[in-house]
């Protein structure tokens, strides 16, 4: 049997969360207050941080203390959750869109027993998608206690 080809990395890296995942989150949580990763076309918060060279959200630091929705590129996203990881022990609180990856490296030593991970059902269509994304997704919960902190599934809609 034969595999698709894959190409990582050289995919499309930002497709807009879709408004209804935000809002059902924001029902939960709040609304967000900055966007860790996006531009003018796609923020989901009323500030953001870029992903452009000048700026690059990965070098400047991240707020402390008010709601961050975060989807960063899925291709290298282990210095991502790293970052999360590092500035939630600041005071952060981060939502963060991530490919449900459980079995990688950046999951076990970035992700377990440092942040709550909820994984989604159903699957997410992406703005300007006609097709839900191909692979499972999960949030990840950095200094937010819901639902607890460990491993929960929601069904978002």
């Amino acid at each position: 049997m034969t595999m698709p080809a894959q190409k990582p990395g050289k995919s499309k890296q930002d497709y807009s969360t879709p408004q209804e995942l935000i809002d059902a989150i924001e029902r939960r949580l709040g609304p967000f207050q900055f966007d860790l990763a996006a531009s003018y076309l796609n923020t989901k918060a009323p500030r953001f941080i870029s992903l452009d060279k000048e700026e690059d959200s990965l070098k400047v630091d991240w707020p402390i203390g008010e709601l961050c929705w975060l989807n960063p590129p899925f291709a290298d996203i282990e210095p991502w959750v790293k970052k999360c990881r590092i500035t939630s022990e600041l005071g952060s609180k981060i939502v963060m869109l991530a490919p449900a990856s459980v079995g990688s490296n950046w999951f076990a030593e970035e992700v377990w027993g440092h942040a709550g991970v909820v994984a989604l059902r159903p699957r997410i269509t992406f703005e300007g998608c006609k097709d839900p994304y191909p692979k499972d997704c999960m949030l990840l919960l950095w200094g937010i206690g819901w639902p607890s902190f460990g491993f929960g599934l929601w069904k978002w809609r």
